[in-house]
């Protein structure tokens, strides 16, 4: 239990990470009008998981040695960017209500805002399992504490 909740601190940790680069990128590219808002969320959105993935891999998950293209980088991208698809709907229809319903600006924005939090929340736990149970997914039998060390006479005749 200590470990799995060491893991979940650690996949948060990598989370605020990730957030903090994508939300700063975002923030230059509207802020300096180098792109429109929507295409510097999908830039922000696509930088955003180069650290997510590395982080994950290495520090939440143990993962070393090489990446598997088409094992480990095409499902996390897949996910990332099926994200991207499922909070532009989200925050899209939640800007749409608010703006027949006729709310102001402040509450069409946070109308918005709280679209997007609520969907990567809900993606955030399901993407934690499937790194956690599928693509990550460590090989090596579940113990619930360290492994035994047994002192068992070799067999030399086997070992041959």
């Amino acid at each position: 239990m200590k470990r799995m909740l060491a893991k979940l601190m650690r996949y948060a940790a990598v989370s605020a990470v990730s957030t903090t680069v994508s939300l700063t990128l975002l923030g230059l590219l509207v802020a300096t009008n180098t792109t429109g808002a929507g295409w510097a969320n999908v830039i922000a959105t696509g930088v955003g998981p180069i650290p997510s993935f590395e982080l994950n891999r290495r520090w939440v998950w143990g993962k070393t040695g090489r990446r598997s293209l088409l094992a480990e980088v095409g499902p996390f991208c897949a996910l990332s960017f099926t994200g991207l698809g499922i909070s532009t709907l989200a925050v899209s229809a939640a800007a749409s209500w608010a703006t027949r319903a006729g709310l102001g600006t402040t509450a069409r924005t946070l109308s918005a805002e709280a679209a997007n939090i609520a969907t990567f929340g809900t993606l955030w736990v399901a993407q934690y399992l499937i790194l956690d149970r599928i693509l990550f997914r460590s090989h090596a039998p579940m113990t619930s504490g360290p492994p035994r060390i047994t002192h068992e006479p070799m067999d030399h005749a086997r070992a041959a």
